[in-house]
């Protein structure tokens, strides 16, 4: 599929820009675990409709997690969040639904169109190729729905096609790497160096794009030292955050992720010398630095001021 030129985000725009250094799942089964979850700290809370569920529990999950966004008039809720839909506490609300080629991710499509409070974002997991994605996205623009789109790169045909499927949708607003069930696709181990290759090329692929990519969960809740050390390799790599399994993980990485003061400093540093000096390149104490790194340095100013730092 030829890549719309449409959907690039590589401007230096950053009204799109929002942290996504954290995710947690809750469960579609039990909607009270929704609230606690948005009161953890993460950035992104994403309802689970796919592997958590057990398939005799598909229906149920989908009927629960489709009635956390009925609207409805009222004030805020306890937990930060409007019934009307508004959110005032800055967490991303996700609903991953099942495979789209499977009849449970028809299921959830379906549920999805058939309500008038959709979810803001649908995650899309074993997605093959663009053309699932393009399909989602006609069928929410005939609907009306604003549904943003965020998709797991997890297959070998996902990796191939990460640059198509990255520039397929304007919907599409983060990549995720899905390296559990990327390394039992390339067949070799979930360690860093094993899956380099993969998560360098879908850094590449969402980068290209203008997306955030965020990495796969720590599994060890017992080794909070060497979550740390992953989250930064993640980070060094590109990536824009990385997920969490339990709520104790979610303010280190929350840390590895927010950029620091010297960073913050340096970036908006290097803006106001370009503006000044009206040129594609600049030298800040002793190192030339070129006009693309622009989009770097409005990028940490942006999530610098949405978190507060």
């Amino acid at each position: 599929m030829t890549p719309n030129p449409k959907s690039t985000r590589n401007s230096l725009t950053t009204d799109h820009i929002r942290p996504r250094r954290t995710f947690i799942f809750a469960p579609g089964l039990n909607p009270d675990m929704f609230p606690k979850a948005l009161a953890t700290g993460t950035d992104i809370v994403c309802v689970e409709l796919e592997d958590g569920v057990a398939p005799k529990d598909k229906d149920l999950a989908r009927e629960r997690a489709m009635a956390l966004f009925v609207q409805s008039s009222g004030p805020p809720a306890t937990d930060g969040t409007r019934t009307d839909g508004t959110r005032t506490d800055g967490v991303e609300r996700v609903v991953r639904i099942n495979s789209v080629r499977e009849q449970f991710g028809l299921a959830d499509v379906a549920a999805v169109l058939a309500t008038d409070t959709p979810p803001p974002v649908l995650m899309m997991p074993k997605v093959r190729t663009p053309d699932e994605v393009v399909w989602l996205d006609d069928l929410l623009t005939e609907r009306g729905h604003g549904t943003q789109l965020q998709v797991i790169i997890e297959t070998n045909q996902a990796l191939e096609a990460a640059y198509e499927i990255a520039h397929c949708s304007t919907r599409i607003n983060a990549l995720f790497f899905g390296g559990v069930d990327m390394a039992a696709e390339l067949r070799c181990t979930n360690t860093w160096e094993s899956l380099l290759y993969a998560r360098s090329r879908v850094v590449h692929a969402a980068a290209s794009a203008g997306l955030d990519v965020i990495d796969v969960p720590y599994l060890d809740l017992e080794d909070l030292d060497a979550m740390v050390v992953a989250a930064r390799q993640a980070k060094d790599l590109g990536f824009s955050g990385k997920g969490a399994i339990h709520p104790k993980q979610i303010e280190a990485l929350n840390e590895v992720f927010t950029p620091t003061a010297n960073e913050i400093a340096r970036a908006r540093q290097v803006i106001k010398t370009f503006e000044e000096a009206d040129t594609g390149l600049v030298v800040i104490d002793g190192k030339l630095i070129e006009k693309p790194v622009l989009r770097d340095m409005h990028r940490i100013v942006a999530i610098a001021e949405r978190t507060g730092v």
